[in-house]
């Protein structure tokens, strides 16, 4: 599982909260981002398809809190993110049949999601995530056959989920990541003649990171 694009494709679905930046007189931006989330979510998808001469692609995603940050300046940096709620949940109930191109089905929950990239001279980073929800899940059901190229069917479930990346040759970074949850997901496929290759997977994380500074060569 690709922690990176995981985040990505989180962040841009459910982005929710508040994030406060500025410049200050030295040239440096300031970017300040608190989210506090204490209700549930619940994301859904039910999809009966018959005869498809194209690709399928269904998803459902659910999330507490996330944030996108992208800077060309130097930067500091200050998120906090807080969820506790009853649920977090996101599944997908699918029946496909005659697919003429691929078929990707995906469920998706996250508790807390921060991507940051920058490319100064420096950078500081202090990020804070607290994941108290009662149990974070994604589930998958699908019945799939008769399709003509790949599936790719995947249920995803994390509690806290961080990325940074900088090209500043100076830069700190503090992370802080607590999980309370119960982290769960689960793939159900029941699959008959497919044409492609079949991928199927499950993954559950309690916290992942991932933090990548380039060289500049000065």
């Amino acid at each position: 599982m690709g922690t990176a694009a995981l985040t990505l494709t989180l962040s841009s679905a459910y982005a929710d909260g508040s994030n406060n930046s500025g410049t200050d007189a030295g040239g440096v931006s300031n970017v300040l981002n608190g989210q506090v989330n204490l209700n549930s979510q619940q994301a859904n998808l039910n999809l009966n398809s018959t005869n498809v001469a194209g690709n399928i692609s269904g998803s459902a995603v659910s999330g507490g809190n996330a944030i996108d940050i992208t800077t060309m300046n130097n930067t500091n940096v200050t998120n906090s993110q807080y969820v506790s709620t009853s649920n977090i949940g996101s599944d997908v109930y699918a029946n496909v049949n005659n697919v003429g191109g691929t078929t990707d089905l995906e469920s998706q929950a996250v508790c807390n999601s921060a991507s940051i990239s920058m490319d100064p001279t420096s950078t500081n980073v202090n990020s804070t995530q607290e994941c108290k929800a009662t149990d974070p899940s994604a589930t998958v059901t699908a019945n799939v056959s008769n399709t003509m190229n790949d599936v790719t069917i995947a249920s995803s479930a994390i509690g806290n989920t961080f990325e940074e990346d900088t090209n500043a040759p100076f830069g700190t970074v503090q992370n802080n990541q607590i999980n309370h949850s119960a982290v769960n997901a689960s793939t159900t496929a029941n699959t008959l003649n497919v044409g492609g290759n079949l991928t199927a997977t499950a993954s559950a994380v309690g916290n992942t990171g991932q933090i990548i500074h380039y060289a500049t060569g000065n």
